[in-house]
């Protein structure tokens, strides 16, 4: 979550890690660092904590222990460069738990780059065609059944230039019911995208979120935006996918909506770092820090995620989280409808992915007696699970549903179910789908 920008550092800001692994280094690229330049590095580290941090006893706090490790002679083996930098990022972090806090060995030519006469309007434009071939983080959009929207990015890339990329989706979602926002790859990035994606789903404009900057003294808020481009959604149902890679900006965007009750949080606790953050360079060190400078105040709460995460409202291992969501989505529309036709279709996709969640399990002798021709229609055992084949259509694995009912493995709209007799031999198979019809064939004698 960056708050400013330093323009000394809008180059070799990406050479940095993405937040929450700072301290991280580049394969194999390094110098040589010897005790006096460890010294040199101690001094201009814990300078600028001082001037900067956003809690200036942690900042005399790790300013103590580090200066202690190096008097005790505990970075004497420590020769190259970046695993010095690593070390002392992993100092820093055991006294402040700031995961936004690191600091990283920065090549000659990221400074040399920052130079004024060679950071020209070519070089910037290529930065920024490097971001757009990335599509600024953005992954998927795609509609779900049941007039459900889902959209996955990965980074809440600057609205300045992915505000036109925002916008489309948000557009693009507009007339869905509900939204599912899948935040488990999200490491973070600008308010100003938060700001905007935010603006959609309320109808005034709400104080968002607040950052206080130590150095200043002063308070920075943030509200949604008055005007967004395309419908607002403020009735459609909200829900945000997290893990606990979930970080900083994206966990923003998931406290501000827990805490206002605008969305429901499913998966796992989150990483836990609030702080707005800085970049500072020293080119004669070929050093950088990651600096937290403030931190966030949220209105409701007023307090934030730092070192605690966010906590979801439904926890569940990240990998179920779609799943999950997907059922409470359906769950929060079927309770909302009075429409027939909509019932049945949620009560479809409930049961559906309840059935992949919680797979009930059938021994080849139970499956045998489903086998046989039903008209057009065959179900065949193999490797003991049953498949579906409709003449020379393709072949789909069966999902057992219970109650003799399956779903087919990569079709959604249909399913089968058996009809038996008396004595509880097969007698038909019928078709279901998801519009509620029906079609079946007697099994062939």
């Amino acid at each position: 979550m960056m708050a400013r920008k330093n323009v000394f550092l809008v180059v070799w800001i990406f050479a940095l890690c993405l937040a929450g692994d700072a301290g991280a280094q580049g394969p194999d690229i390094s110098k040589p660092v010897d005790d006096k330049m460890q010294a040199e590095i101690i001094d201009s580290v814990t300078a600028a904590l001082s001037e900067v941090y956003v809690f200036p006893d942690v900042a005399k706090q790790m300013e103590r222990f580090i200066r202690k490790q190096y008097k005790q002679k505990v970075y004497q083996e420590i020769t190259d460069m970046s695993a010095f930098a690593a070390k002392l990022t992993e100092d820093l972090r055991s006294i402040s738990h700031d995961r936004h806090l690191g600091v990283q060995y920065v090549p000659d030519e990221y400074f040399a780059r920052l130079a004024a006469d060679t950071l020209t309007d070519s070089a910037r434009a290529a930065e920024l065609a490097e971001t757009q071939d990335d599509n600024f983080g953005w992954r998927e959009l795609k509609w779900l059944p049941g007039n459900i929207g889902y959209v996955k990015f990965n980074q809440f890339a600057d609205s300045k230039n992915a505000g036109g990329t925002a916008i489309a989706a948000m557009n693009f979602l507009a007339y869905c019911d509900a939204i599912i926002f899948d935040l488990r790859e999200n490491g973070g990035g600008s308010p100003s995208m938060i700001q905007l994606i935010s603006s959609y789903f309320f109808d005034e404009s709400v104080h968002l979120n607040s950052f206080y900057i130590r150095k200043e003294d002063t308070i920075q808020q943030f509200w949604t935006q008055e005007y967004v481009q395309g419908p607002r959604m403020s009735d459609v149902e909200v829900f945000v996918l997290t893990s606990s890679y979930t970080f900083s900006g994206a966990e923003e965007f998931t406290y501000n909506m827990k805490n206002m009750k605008r969305g429901t949080i499913i998966g796992e606790t989150t990483g836990g770092g609030a702080h707005p953050v800085t970049r500072r360079g020293f080119p004669n060190l070929n050093l950088g820090i990651s600096l937290p400078f403030g931190r966030a105040i949220n209105p409701i709460s007023g307090t934030n995620w730092e070192g605690t995460g966010v906590e979801p409202d439904i926890a569940v291992p990240a990998a179920e989280a779609l799943d999950v969501a997907v059922i409470e989505t359906a769950k929060a529309l079927l309770a909302k409808t009075d429409n027939e036709e909509r019932k049945f279709q949620f009560g479809w996709i409930i049961a559906g992915k309840e059935a992949v969640r919680n797979p009930l399990r059938m021994t080849p002798e139970e499956l045998q007696p489903f086998v046989g021709t039903y008209g057009p229609r065959a179900i065949t055992l193999e490797n003991g699970e049953l498949y579906y084949q409709r003449e020379d259509r393709p072949k789909y694995r069966l999902i057992p549903m219970g109650n003799d009912t399956f779903m087919l493995d990569g079709l959604d709209y249909f399913r089968l179910q058996f009809g038996r007799d008396e004595t509880g031999a097969m007698t038909e198979l019928i078709g279901l789908y998801d519009n509620g019809q029906k079609d079946g064939n007697p099994k062939d004698k």
